[in-house]
């Protein structure tokens, strides 16, 4: 999926840039651009102090998975989320923010996980120390928002839904069901 191409939005300030993302909600799908300060990390945005009581979504589509075999999008100018129901984020490719951690660090791993948000399965791993395993993780973690990272999406019922892999998803915690996927970490 890609964001669309007619803007709606006003005029990017010397500070800012505009960046497509992917929002996940219990009943929606949502893709569009968002406008933020330049220096912002868009893929970690949420889990910091600068996020937005409501994500403002210009270009804005807007799918119910599950509605009929094959939904359609709708697309709206622009469009106001609340922040509160937001359980799934991350940029669309081919944005990207660089990784998040030192992949050299002592003592982490990525464990394999399923993350299942909403309607959609995300296939992925989370960062955690390595004596810690995934029900542990859960047990003492208690940020808002977890990243994936190396995230595979996939919906049932939405055949052209061909997202590459995800280089970072942030979930909502209390609203995500976690799996362990039964694979080794490599």
């Amino acid at each position: 999926m890609e964001a669309t191409s007619i803007s709606t939005r006003p005029p990017l300030g010397d500070d800012e840039k505009a960046t497509a993302v992917m929002v996940y909600t219990d009943s929606f799908l949502y893709w569009g651009e968002v406008t933020t300060k330049a220096v912002i990390r868009v893929s970690t945005w949420l889990r910091t102090n600068t996020a937005p009581d409501y994500l403002c979504l210009y270009n804005a589509m807007a799918l119910l998975p599950g509605a009929s075999t094959n939904p359609k999008p709708v697309r709206f100018p622009e469009m106001h989320i609340p922040a509160a129901k937001v359980i799934g984020f991350h940029m669309l490719p081919p944005a990207a923010d660089p990784l998040d951690y030192d992949p050299n660090e002592a003592n982490r791993k990525l464990e394999p996980v399923v993350a299942l948000v909403g309607q959609f399965r995300m296939d992925a791993s989370m960062r955690m120390a390595t004596k810690s395993d995934l029900k542990r993780y859960l047990e003492v973690s208690r940020e808002t928002f977890s990243t994936l990272y190396d995230v595979t999406i996939s919906h049932p019922g939405i055949a052209y839904l061909n997202l590459p892999k995800i280089a970072f998803v942030l979930v909502r915690q209390a609203a995500t069901t976690f799996a362990h996927n039964g694979l080794t970490a490599g």
